[in-house]
């Protein structure tokens, strides 16, 4: 079989696994132009005017949002593997941090808006704020379990060798954690792409946030729908990084 049979096998495969996602998108598509036909324009618009909606739309509001979101998850990543990193390490740190993570987790986004309303005059840093007080706990948790999830035979195995931390966290947690990583990523990216734009809905004059809120104002469903779609998209194309990222990291399982 030559390489181009096998990359066009590879893609047909492809395309074959994802018939079912294309099938019930392209349901909802017609489904959503149909009735826009019986309803008037103001409370579901055709996909023609959702289209030349888009057209229209100021796409630096869209990428000020991804920075956003992209900045204090990987603040909130570095800070949470950190976090996970000491309490694998020293059980009485676990024991009197790991209530304060799970305190900040049980708080409501729309109260850590609030919070950051009333307690920063700078608007980027409230926004910083809020994201990274609602996805910090995810990361630490979901990291410190994958650590503990790393079986006991292969920890054994590793310290016989008498490594030092940092080779027994490089060696072994780290790898030993990455797909679990990979999978907190792709949680939070659509945990922050819903928080951010809650937050921006008060107080900026950027972002997707804002631009919903404008569109509110103007009562343009068109243009609320658009910026939705916006954001849909923009999450998949993050989320799909993601993958592509996991499936280089993770070429060796099936």
């Amino acid at each position: 079989m030559t390489v181009s049979e096998y990359a066009a096998i590879k893609l047909f495969r492809s395309v074959a696994d994802r018939r079912y996602y294309f099938i019930s998108l392209l349901t909802v598509i017609v489904g959503w132009e149909v009735a826009s036909r019986f309803l008037p324009p103001y409370i579901l618009p055709s996909w023609v005017l959702v289209f030349e909606t888009l057209l229209r739309l100021n796409l630096v509001h869209a990428w000020v949002t991804l920075a956003r979101v992209l900045l204090a998850l990987a603040v909130a990543f570095a800070v949470g593997l950190t976090l996970a990193t000491l309490m694998y390490l020293s059980q009485k740190f676990e024991k009197y941090f790991i209530p304060i993570v799970n305190l900040i987790m049980a708080v409501p986004a729309i109260c850590w808006v609030l919070f950051s309303i009333l307690w920063f005059r700078d608007q980027e840093f409230r926004i910083f704020f809020v994201l990274f007080a609602v996805c910090l706990p995810g990361y630490t948790i979901d990291i410190l379990d994958a650590i503990k999830n790393i079986p006991f035979q292969l920890r054994e195995l590793v310290l016989s060798f008498r490594p030092s931390k940092y080779q027994f966290i490089s060696k072994l947690i780290l790898p030993g954690i990455t797909p679990n990583i990979l999978t907190t990523w792709k949680v939070n990216l659509g945990l922050a792409i819903r928080v951010v734009t809650v937050a921006e809905l008060v107080g900026t004059l950027t972002g997707i946030g804002y631009a919903l809120n404008f569109a509110l104002g103007q009562q343009s469903i068109r243009e609320i729908t658009a910026w939705t779609i916006v954001l849909v998209v923009s999450l998949l194309a993050l989320q799909g990084v993601v993958s592509i990222i996991e499936k280089r990291l993770l070429r060796w399982r099936k």
